[in-house]
């Protein structure tokens, strides 16, 4: 479920394109799988259109949405992580909750372990 915190910092799209875009990557929303439509979800996230329409096209860009007018945003195929990874990344995130970690406390364990691999 996509959901749009009013009191975050991060604007309204950015949300919504981060939202989709881990559900596209940990394989909840399926290759081929239509998304709704920008007014509907717009509607359903109480946000202008256009906020849901930047996010799609940002997540185009990206290369995991395709966009048609004539069937609307579809999850391209080729973007979920793999099994094992989704697994390490659950043992990890429930580690980091039980030692207290922040979000970005745990992210930024990541992103070092990245740089030093």
């Amino acid at each position: 479920m996509i959901t749009v915190d009013e009191s975050s910092p991060v604007p309204p799209f950015e949300q919504i394109r981060e939202q989709l875009g881990d559900l596209i990557r940990t394989g909840a929303m399926e290759a081929g799988q239509r998304l709704p439509s920008i007014r509907q979800l717009a509607g359903d996230l109480r946000v202008a259109a256009g906020t849901v329409a930047r996010a799609y096209s940002e997540l185009e860009a990206a290369g995991l949405l395709e966009l048609s007018r004539a069937t609307g945003a579809r999850v391209r195929p080729g973007h979920d992580v793999p099994e094992n990874i989704r697994r390490a990344a659950a043992d990890f995130a429930a580690g980091a909750r039980d030692q207290s970690l922040t979000l970005e406390e745990a992210l930024g364990v990541v992103r070092a372990q990245w740089r030093q691999t």
